[in-house]
């Protein structure tokens, strides 16, 4: 007993030490004046909307616009993503633009809380800051909604995100997102849409025990993140006979159901193929010819 006390206080301590949150600080945002336009292509391409719509309540109402509640089913539990309108009291209407930065690139939020990586952050962090501005400069350009948090009732949820903290140690690399010298600018502007804002190695990459992205078999497939089956390899569709080339991919995801690809809209990718369908025909050409390369 007088050797397990010390080494419970020094587990305590380092659990306490080594979760600490990581955040960056002002001297690390760009100079930049934000730019609604592409914020709001980034805001499609990320799918934002689809995990922050409106709640029941506010359903009929704000249909349009991100002010969340909608139930979100997550491996542990039900959580109920943010109001991302500018509303002051309930929404992220007095978040500066370090605190928006801190929340998408290292899962912060303006308290210092750790977020639950249900939040794409672990992709978010690989994207360039100034589209992350952006993507602030338009959400300050909707209608502010009052929608108020609703409370997941995770278990010793305090625990739980500080544990967060070091979790993040293994699961979320803040190496920037770094073009292929060798590939056309098509293809590592799809590159980034894809494993940036796009977030798609979330659902499409496998995890090992401790839920932490194999990126070894970046978008191989892997287990719904809502318990719903697996979600499908994005990789050698071609080959597959998936998908005749890469224009077919870019109809799949500019059209969808309207075109007859109906297995395209299975498990949530619906709402995903809409998000992207917004995205301008060059951007979506050059998500398909990325796609089109993986092997």
């Amino acid at each position: 007993m007088k050797v397990l006390a010390p080494l419970t206080v020094l587990g305590l301590l380092a659990f306490w030490v080594f979760s600490q949150p990581r955040p960056l600080t002002a001297a690390d945002l760009p100079k930049h004046k934000g730019d609604a336009g592409n914020g709001e292509l980034m805001f499609n391409a990320g799918g934002c909307r689809s995990c922050h719509k409106p709640g029941p309540d506010l359903a009929v109402a704000y249909a349009s616009l991100p002010a969340g509640g909608a139930p979100l089913k997550t491996p542990i539990g039900i959580l109920y993503p943010p109001n991302l309108t500018p509303d002051p009291d309930t929404g992220i209407g007095r978040w500066s633009d370090l605190d928006f930065v801190n929340a998408l690139q290292r899962g912060l939020a303006p308290d210092g809380t750790h977020l639950i990586p249900a939040f794409p952050y672990t992709s978010y962090a690989a994207m360039r800051t100034k589209d992350i501005l952006d993507i602030k400069a338009y959400l300050d350009t909707l209608k502010p909604v009052s929608a108020p948090p609703r409370d997941p009732g995770l278990p010793l949820a305090p625990l739980l995100r500080r544990g967060v903290g070091l979790w993040k140690w293994l699961g979320l690399d803040t190496a920037p997102w770094q073009p292929d010298p060798s590939r056309s600018g098509p293809w590592n502007r799809g590159s980034y849409l894809v494993n940036g804002p796009g977030h798609c190695a979330e659902c499409h990459t496998p995890r090992n025990i401790f839920m932490v992205r194999d990126d070894g078999k970046a978008l191989a497939g892997g287990l719904h993140p809502g318990g719903e089956g697996k979600v499908p390899s994005l990789r050698n569709m071609i080959g597959r006979g998936r998908y005749k080339d890469a224009a077919d991919i870019a109809s799949a995801l500019r059209y969808g159901e309207l075109a007859g690809y109906d297995k395209i809209t299975s498990a949530g990718m619906g709402e995903v193929q809409t998000n992207l369908s917004k995205l301008p025909a060059s951007d979506i050409a050059a998500i398909a010819e990325y796609l089109a390369s993986l092997k």
